[in-house]
């Protein structure tokens, strides 16, 4: 594991992405995690100071309002947290540059955003230049903040990523091993498809950005900054996903494969949500792979962890 050299801010810390990258990091003097009770990145004036206090060089911003459904009735909220704040964070970063405070031609804003920038309407995997169409009040929010960041002139690097899973917090993964231990039959929906995001995976690979941007010049660091898409190999639906957590999950914890609960495959319909959903959501991950020599791991494999297993059972 990289050796950071930087001062560097992650926020959202105590979220699934953030928690994978202190589990990677550990505790040291110059990584500074945070959540909104030690900052409100949604203050601009809290931003600035913080970011001049501790001399950050690199930010990573794993915070988010992420309530798909809720955010059709509080956009407000929603773009207050996925827009106006990393808005703040790459104008606070700018200021740092300005002030002479970080070299390089200033700090760098790792800035997390998703797939559902985008329809689901295609056909194909989407690239980072495809046109982006959300169809969803939390698609709308994390486009905006996609944009400000862009807009602002900040050194940054957008990672957007599907279906992310890990053993922290609340997610698909643990919903569906919580589900099958109640219940005999579970219905799924089998046409909505993408590709799961293992958040250790993608941790890695940011802690692999941030090496690659620590080394390079300033010249080389204004070309890697863009926006780059980020999951893990192959396709699935929703279906496969759940078929598959039960089956690894039944392989590691013991008595889970006595009696294994059945799946059935539903379509959209079955289940009414607020917000859409993208039928679609494979990403191409062309990009990343060539620029940071990134390499990336099949969906099902994260899932073969023995110790995600452990984690998933003791939390």
């Amino acid at each position: 594991m990289m050796e950071p050299k930087g001062n560097i801010l992650i926020t959202g810390s105590g979220g699934q992405l953030g928690s994978e990258l202190r589990s990677l990091l550990g505790e040291r003097s110059n990584v500074f995690y945070t959540d909104v009770k030690e900052l409100d990145i949604t203050k601009s004036e809290q931003v600035e100071q913080f970011l001049f206090d501790n001399k950050i060089d690199v930010i990573v911003n794993c915070a988010a309002y992420t309530a798909v459904d809720r955010a059709e009735d509080d956009e407000e909220t929603a773009m207050r947290v996925n827009r106006d704040a990393p808005e703040n964070l790459a104008k606070g970063a700018l200021a740092v540059w300005r002030a002479g405070i970080s070299g390089k031609g200033g700090p760098l804003l790792i800035h997390i955003s998703t797939d559902y920038v985008f329809d689901g309407t295609g056909h194909r995997p989407y690239r980072e230049d495809s046109p982006t169409a959300p169809a969803s009040a939390y698609g709308r929010t994390k486009l905006a903040g996609e944009e400000a960041v862009s807009k602002s002139g900040c050194n940054a690097i957008v990672i957007r990523t599907s279906w992310l899973y890990s053993g922290y917090g609340a997610n698909f993964v643990k919903t569906i091993n919580r589900l099958s231990k109640e219940r005999e039959t579970l219905d799924v929906v089998f046409d909505q498809v993408g590709t799961p995001t293992y958040a250790g995976d993608l941790a890695a690979v940011i802690c692999k950005v941030m090496a690659v941007w620590e080394s390079a010049d300033e010249k080389k660091r204004r070309e890697l900054c863009g926006i780059y898409h980020f999951s893990n190999e192959g396709v699935c639906s929703w279906y496969d996903f759940a078929k598959e957590i039960i089956n690894q999950g039944g392989v590691v914890i013991k008595g889970a494969e006595e009696k294994r609960c059945r799946v059935i495959p539903v379509t959209s319909d079955k289940f009414v949500t607020k917000a859409v959903r993208p039928a679609y959501s494979v990403l191409d991950k062309g990009k990343i792979k060539n620029t940071f020599g990134v390499e990336i791991r099949h969906w099902m494999e994260p899932l073969k962890d023995e110790s995600f297993w452990k984690m998933i059972i003791e939390r």
